[in-house]
């Protein structure tokens, strides 16, 4: 995870007992959960891929289930308000936590478009592309192919999903949003029907405990952090509000687009509404 200027990360809690016992149960039933549904995922794919290439219509169903379940194992509090985008386009949203995959998959059928780097690493990489991800490299000779399969990903009816702020954050803050990846929805095949909508996330963490709890970045390893969260008892919540979606012909250019972005999600986290759906 790419490191931020930041203060010090916050000490996670001890785990007793209890919290071990948590993590032996809660853990072995997301084991069980992934790798059945990633079973039944691919074989679905030797039908769903012959038949309808790069449309998807039932496995996206599955990485949903997984991703409900997830917030029912661990019992994180979830709520989320806000009506979903219909219209082509991208979600794009802050950036605090590896539980963002799961909050935005839980209610959207989206697909993430990420660094190619991401494909290789051992479990996550595996777990992306049986999701959909879209993997993208840095390179600039690269951005004419990533814009084709920008378009072929929308023409197949994707949503597509993205963190502008290039890295996490303790979710206390938004960074400002790099506008490189908006970008490729200023083509001229794309900027007629495509839309961005932006999504704040906001965590409360169990009482007492760290505001920042939930926030994964900096040098904080995966692992203790993951612990950390199978362990805790009570969990606190998520927060997901879709805001009103922007059309990209209403923009000049990427920058001012990911800047409207930026400001719409910033207000959200600051501004706390009453959820209205669960």
């Amino acid at each position: 995870m790419t490191p931020w200027r930041s203060q010090s990360t916050p000490a996670l809690p001890p785990i007793g007992p209890g919290g071990w016992l948590r993590i032996a149960l809660r853990g072995s039933v997301l084991v069980l959960l992934i790798v059945l549904c990633l079973a039944l995922m691919a074989l679905v794919r030797l039908v769903e891929r012959p038949l309808f290439g790069l449309h998807r219509p039932w496995t996206p169903y599955l990485t949903q289930f997984v991703c409900r379940m997830t917030f029912v194992v661990l019992g994180l509090g979830f709520v989320s308000r806000g009506a979903l985008m219909s219209a082509p386009g991208a979600v794009v949203a802050n950036h605090s936590s590896w539980l963002d995959i799961f909050a935005l998959h839980r209610r959207k059928r989206i697909y993430f478009v990420s660094k190619s780097e991401v494909a290789s690493w051992p479990g996550i990489g595996w777990l992306a592309r049986a999701a959909g991800t879209v993997f993208i490299t840095r390179e600039a000779r690269a951005a004419r192919a990533q814009k084709q399969v920008f378009e072929d990903r929308l023409a197949a009816g994707h949503k597509l999903a993205f963190f502008p702020e290039g890295t996490s954050t303790d979710g206390l803050q938004v960074l400002p949003f790099k506008s490189t990846l908006f970008a490729a929805f200023f083509t001229e095949n794309l900027c007629p029907i495509s839309w961005i909508q932006p999504v704040t996330l906001r965590y409360t963490a169990p009482p007492g405990i760290d505001a920042r709890f939930y926030g994964w970045w900096g040098d904080m390893s995966f692992a203790p952090h993951l612990l950390a969260v199978l362990a805790a008892s009570p969990q606190g919540m998520v927060e997901v509000t879709y805001h009103p979606a922007l059309r990209v012909a209403d923009f000049a250019d990427r920058k001012t687009l990911a800047l409207a972005c930026e400001t719409v999600v910033r207000a959200g986290l600051e501004h706390q509404e009453r959820p209205v759906e669960a």
